[in-house]
């Protein structure tokens, strides 16, 4: 199905950095779709690609252009302990080493190759588990990590210590981590030593170093929400892809809130 919306700016701009803040596609991907006429606007075909769109304006992007942006692939990888998200060093596993048919949950259409360059959108250290995005979407990736996007991000952490009152709330707001104060953060015991965090932002190791603030030593850690999307039943170990709905919603929560 067509994308169409109808531009409500107060002043003129140029159609690929709406489509981008949009979060449809990035700039570049914008400009290599209106050089193959899939973009118009009020019913004429985009031509030039500084063209801008005026307030009251509708842009349609073409059916092909949709299926084009949502070819590129993201999954959703269960990472077991042990597995690095990103590049190995020495004789580390490195996440996309996952991604076989063998270790598919459910069905997909595509089966990631080495032309698939996935790349884990977000942190997930060595030691810990739990929900892992992969994709080769620059607008997912930006709309998951990127500077200005709300997503928060959910944990349950074992810790060896004893968690007390005021340890929960050291850790939800006055600790700060490389000379930067942290984020408020949503810290509660859930059952004895068993805590859960939800983030807001992603500093290296982050919740391993705010436990060492607070004399706790962290034994086990597992990511099991991004935003929307949770790790419910896939299984360690295992993979699937990202549906459409979901690539949507993620879209949809990483924007920023209107004030108050």
């Amino acid at each position: 199905m067509a994308w169409s919306r109808t531009y409500a700016g107060d002043e003129p701009v140029r159609v690929n950095k709406w489509l981008a803040q949009s979060s449809v596609c990035s700039r570049r991907e914008a400009e290599a779709l209106i050089a193959r006429g899939l973009v118009e606007i009020d019913g004429v075909v985009v031509e030039d690609v500084g063209r801008k769109i005026l307030p009251g304006q509708t842009l349609v992007l073409a059916d092909q252009g949709r299926e084009a942006l949502d070819a590129k692939l993201t999954v959703l990888i269960h990472k077991p302990e042990g597995i690095v998200s990103s590049q190995p060093e020495g004789d580390q596993v490195p996440a996309v080493r996952l991604l076989r048919r063998a270790a598919l949950f459910g069905t997909s259409e595509v089966i990631p190759t080495i032309d698939n360059r996935l790349a884990p959108v977000g942190r997930l250290d060595m030691d810990s588990r739990g929900l892992l995005i992969l994709s080769e979407d620059g607008v997912l990736a930006k709309a998951v990590i990127g500077p200005d996007s709300e997503l928060d991000k959910e944990y349950f952490v074992q810790v060896d210590g004893e968690v007390t009152p005021e340890k929960v709330a050291l850790l939800r707001h006055g600790l700060e981590l490389d000379g930067r104060q942290l984020r408020p953060a949503e810290v509660d015991e859930v059952m004895p030593g068993r805590l859960r965090f939800v983030l807001t932002e992603g500093r290296n190791r982050q919740i391993r170093r705010m436990c060492e603030l607070v004399e706790l030593e962290v034994v086990d850690l597992q990511r099991v929400r991004i935003g929307p999307i949770e790790l419910g039943d896939l299984p360690e170990g295992m993979w699937r892809p990202l549906s459409a709905a979901e690539r949507s919603a993620l879209l949809t929560a990483s924007k920023p809130r209107p004030p108050g």
